[in-house]
């Protein structure tokens, strides 16, 4: 490619060749021997990131690589994560095997500095995090006996997320001076979510019990 030339990337990213490629490496085509295993992509692919060690290496930044014996840089990385990187760089898709961990793909992406990448890792596994901790709540249920006189008393001030679900009367069993008290059974509830730790959450404060 001459000097100057632009190239349209996949994920809308603009790579310019602003600097003449030094002797020998004006080649079309770049050999990658990642870890001992070697893909064979453009210079066109690898600098759909500008910013990146891969786009940086095939314009000849300043980055002293060694080459095999068919001269193709040598990176001393995993080439299991490499894969995806590489495609993501092709079509602007992260695509993973169902048995590849995407922290090791973030790893590579950091390594690599392929920003947009790292982005999307770190948004999918926010989104995983957050849908892990989503336990279901539980409902909780208390019974309360009170009196009559101390009936709306109690229901007005419950609090920390206790509601009232029925009111059961049990008669009278006390008898103040010249008037029966009334006793009622009041069942309220509440909703109990579990922590990421895996422990219930507590309410800071009981619905009112009478002694």
């Amino acid at each position: 490619m001459e000097g100057g030339e632009e190239m349209q990337g996949a994920v809308g990213l603009r790579c310019t060749w602003g600097v003449p490629p030094r002797a020998g490496t004006q080649a079309k085509w770049v050999r990658l021997n990642v870890g001992g295993t070697v893909f064979l992509t453009t210079r066109q692919t690898l600098c759909r990131e500008q910013k990146s060690f891969l786009c940086r290496l095939c314009q000849g930044e300043d980055l002293q690589s060694d080459r095999d014996e068919t001269g193709a840089y040598l990176i001393d990385r995993d080439p299991t994560y490499f894969g995806p990187i590489l495609n993501f760089l092709r079509h602007g898709k992260l695509v993973l095997d169902k048995d590849m961990a995407e922290e090791g793909v973030l790893e590579e992406a950091e390594f690599y500095n392929i920003g947009p990448l790292i982005r999307i890792i770190k948004d999918r596994l926010e989104e995983k995090n957050y849908t892990v901790t989503q336990v279901p709540p539980k409902h909780v249920y208390r019974v309360l006996q009170c009196q009559e006189e101390e009936l709306t008393q109690m229901v007005s001030t419950m609090s920390d997320g206790w509601r009232f679900e029925q009111l059961v009367n049990i008669g009278s069993s006390y008898n103040y001076g010249n008037e029966d008290q009334t006793e009622f059974l009041c069942v309220v509830s509440k909703e109990l979510y579990n922590s990421p730790s895996g422990l219930s959450s507590e309410p800071s404060r009981k619905a009112k019990v009478r002694p």
